[in-house]
């Protein structure tokens, strides 16, 4: 299947093909045709897959021309960071570069001064992208109207609702018209992402694209023992020794960031924290210098786990490992992108073992335990926990949606109580 047959305007071919794209990945081929058509659309493709494509091309296709003296709103995308708001924002803007008739593309982000974005809507806007809690702001200050919306997309749909944004996105919808056309793009559906599709997606088409379907990706994935007070300096001798040009190193903790960080640049790296408590300004400068290899390493949070398209990438490592098995998809999806190889590396120390064999078991792949010279882990495993108020990382791991629930403690303590005067002691 080609991009032409696929219904969409001589002006973004053009664009397409000045942009490198020269046929549609399966998320793009299930999805153009039917949002194309005005269907409502349900999308599900892992990290990598195309979906910006698979909702911007039929949303430029579909925009009307707006002729009124002040521009209304027609589409609006909704994202869960500002990362990726910016990074749409871009692939919207390249695109509608060769149309006939020029569209203003307007992103709003927190993390920067409101007043310039609600100066930029001066004259109306055509399509929106923007984080919720910013566009709320905007919509309190009556910088922007939504009455007029004729599309709504939703990116990393899941992602959106893991981060807490379900009041505000309530609040959004009850601001936009009951007739619309709904794309919902999303990694994974969760129960709270199928609930929502359930409510607001009429008649949709679902579009489901497994491992098996999407362009081959070339992730070598090595796992590594190593004791946890030598990991930062495993990683600076595996740098330095293998020649990595660059690499993205993902830490639990915005704390551990700046701490890991600051040791490899008195290592002699270059390397930036990246995570959620960054001004905007520094984010975005730490994501342009990395991007044109101005950096050698970034170590970043979850922050940068989804969305962030880095061209290129050769090399992910777990320095600390994700507590969900999702995350750890969408962490290595970082590098192997457009079908280049990548290498992901995972730090395994004694306290993260019963975790990894977790994550091993649920993304069905089994990889030998490998050894460094100079940096042989010396530690011993914890012994298991089943107690009920075991800490993370004893038997479960850590892995989310494994830690025991408050009204499961709330049990174990009522059964505790009412037990015999041994089992209370």
């Amino acid at each position: 299947m080609t991009f032409p047959t696929l219904g969409l305007s001589p002006a973004l071919l053009t664009a397409l093909a000045q942009m490198g794209h020269s046929s549609p990945t399966p998320i793009q081929q299930g999805a153009i045709a039917p949002a194309l058509a005005g269907r409502d659309v349900l999308g599900s493709a892992q990290t990598g897959s195309g979906k910006t494509l698979a909702f911007a091309l039929p949303l430029l296709q579909r925009l009307q021309p707006n002729t009124s003296r002040l521009r209304l709103a027609q589409a609006l995308v909704l994202v869960p960071t500002r990362e990726l708001a910016a990074q749409v924002g871009e692939v919207i803007q390249a695109l509608a570069q060769k149309l006939p008739t020029r569209v203003k593309v307007s992103v709003f982000f927190g993390g920067v001064s409101i007043n310039p974005q609600m100066m930029g809507l001066r004259g109306g806007t055509d399509v929106v992208v923007a984080t919720p809690g910013r566009l709320l702001d905007l919509l309190t200050h009556n910088a922007l109207k939504l009455d007029q919306v004729a599309m709504l997309v939703l990116d990393e749909a899941d992602r959106m609702l893991d981060l807490g944004f379900a009041d505000e996105l309530a609040q959004l919808l009850a601001t936009l018209p009951q007739q619309r056309q709904n794309l919902f793009f999303s990694a994974t559906f969760s129960p709270a992402v199928t609930a929502l599709a359930n409510t607001l997606l009429t008649d949709a088409v679902r579009v489901e694209v497994d491992a098996t379907q999407q362009q081959p990706v070339e992730i070598i994935q090595r796992a590594i023992a190593v004791d946890a007070s030598k990991r930062t300096q495993l990683l600076r001798h595996l740098i330095q020794q293998q020649v990595w040009p660059r690499a993205l190193v993902f830490v639990a903790t915005k704390f551990a960031a700046e701490i890991v960080a600051d040791k490899l640049r008195k290592g002699g790296l270059t390397a930036e924290p990246f995570h959620g408590e960054l001004s905007q300004g520094k984010r975005t400068q730490v994501l342009t210098d990395f991007k044109a290899e101005r950096l050698q390493v970034v170590v970043a949070t979850d922050v940068a786990a989804r969305g962030l398209d880095i061209a290129g990438l050769p090399v992910v490592v777990n320095f600390d490992l994700p507590r969900s098995t999702q995350d750890y998809t969408h962490r290595i999806g970082r590098t192997g992108r457009a079908g280049e190889p990548g290498l992901a590396v995972s730090f395994i120390s004694a306290a993260t073992q019963a975790h990894w064999r977790l994550i091993e078991k649920r993304q069905q792949v089994q990889l030998r335990l490998e050894s460094v010279p100079g940096f042989e882990a010396q530690e011993a495993p914890p012994p298991a926990s089943t107690s009920p108020d075991a800490p993370a990382g004893e038997g479960s791991g850590g892995v989310k949606g494994k830690r025991p629930s408050k009204k499961d403690k709330l049990r174990a303590a009522a059964a505790l109580q009412n037990g015999t005067p041994e089992q209370r002691a």
